[in-house]
């Protein structure tokens, strides 16, 4: 650790020195303001003692320099001063920056136990900010690692799916077609979880989702999406509605990802027997609107992390409906094409996400 004297004479600085002498820090010596901040540009310090009587530059003009640079303005500053006890100057000491003040003569005693108060702040810093890189850096190769995993598994995950769909093919007997069937159903689940695996790392590891834009209708984005869903869930009702124009500069393919993601859940939320409400509106000249409704309510507890990864207040051990990634990654690919997402639940007991999503 460092620790920064300021004083115009010597004789203070040599008797401060003795009294705050100690193995693991190193005393720094300024007898100026101006030397005071040279010796800051170099060095990071866990405590600066300024006296405030000092010729060019007092102890309040360094403080307020100190004060105003981002390097130093989180360094703690004692101001000690042989004047008598004044309020205003005790008043713009502080106002200036200082954590406490000391008044000549010093009591030795006094001075090296806060002194070591602050030190002992310095190294719990120096620990918090250590703990944080070694985090970091964890969690960047966990993410790292998540990314090459998921690439990795879609190659003999494709591979299991062409085999099944051979299979298919070849045998006809009732028990082959039920087995190759569940394989195939069970591999583009798992596809589907990789793809999340590995759209989550590339938001966390490049900065976001990339999306590669061109013209497109969403209401045809969203018509495709809602046929694969019907053939899932043949005994819903799953209403649309397009006002205006639909029509953009986006990802087709990672809109259809949002819509996808949106009806899904709200298919598996919403209330069985209740219809979900796809609306469009496209009469604003900038931006699109997207709504997904359904009948049910999100707990009011929910909502504040509705769109955090792996969200676990409302998953429960043995589900099978996936990561928590959905509502996750749908908000990373509207944040990506510079829009909005948003829910609303409780009004009239139903669920809206609404996306806002520029044009272009």
């Amino acid at each position: 650790m460092k620790f920064l004297l300021v004083d115009d004479l010597d004789e203070n600085l040599l008797a401060l020195s003795a009294l705050l002498q100690r193995d693991d820090v190193e005393l720094l010596q300024a007898r100026s303001g101006f030397e005071a901040l040279e010796l800051l540009l170099v060095h990071d310090v866990a405590l600066a003692f300024v006296d405030v009587q000092m010729p060019d530059m007092d102890g309040f003009e360094l403080a307020e320099l100190i004060r105003g640079s981002e390097r130093t303005r989180n360094i703690p500053l004692i101001f000690v001063t042989a004047g008598t006890r004044d309020e205003h100057r005790l008043f713009k000491g502080y106002e200036t920056g200082a954590v406490d003040f000391l008044y000549k003569p010093i009591e030795p005693h006094i001075l090296r136990n806060k002194a070591e108060v602050f030190f002992q702040l310095y190294r719990q810093k120096q620990q918090l900010a250590l703990e944080l890189r070694e985090r970091t850096e964890t969690l960047r190769l966990n993410e790292m690692f998540v990314a090459i995993l998921g690439h990795d598994l879609r190659n003999p995950l494709g591979a299991v799916l062409m085999a099944a769909t051979l299979l298919q093919r070849t045998y006809r007997e009732e028990v082959a077609q039920k087995a190759t069937q569940q394989i195939i159903n069970s591999s583009k689940r798992m596809a589907k979880l990789i793809e999340n695996m590995l759209d989550l790392a590339r938001a966390r590891l490049a900065g976001g989702i990339a999306v590669a834009r061109d013209s497109a209708r969403l209401g045809e984005v969203v018509e495709r999406v809602v046929q694969e869903y019907q053939a899932t869930y043949p005994e819903r009702v799953i209403e649309r509605k397009i006002q205006g124009e639909d029509a953009g500069h986006w990802d087709a393919e990672r809109l259809a990802q949002v819509a996808a993601n949106l009806l899904g859940n709200a298919l598996q939320h919403g209330a069985p027997g209740r219809p979900v409400r796809i609306g469009i509106d496209g009469r604003e000249e900038q931006q699109l609107v997207l709504t997904v409704a359904n009948e049910g309510v999100i707990p009011a507890q929910l909502l504040p992390s509705i769109f955090d990864p792996f969200r676990g207040g409302e998953r429960e051990i043995g589900r099978k409906d996936g990561l928590g990634l959905g509502l996750y990654i749908a908000q990373q690919i509207v944040a990506a094409h510079g829009g909005e997402i948003e829910v609303t639940s409780g009004e009239q007991t139903q669920t809206v996400f609404t996306v806002r999503i520029p044009r272009r």
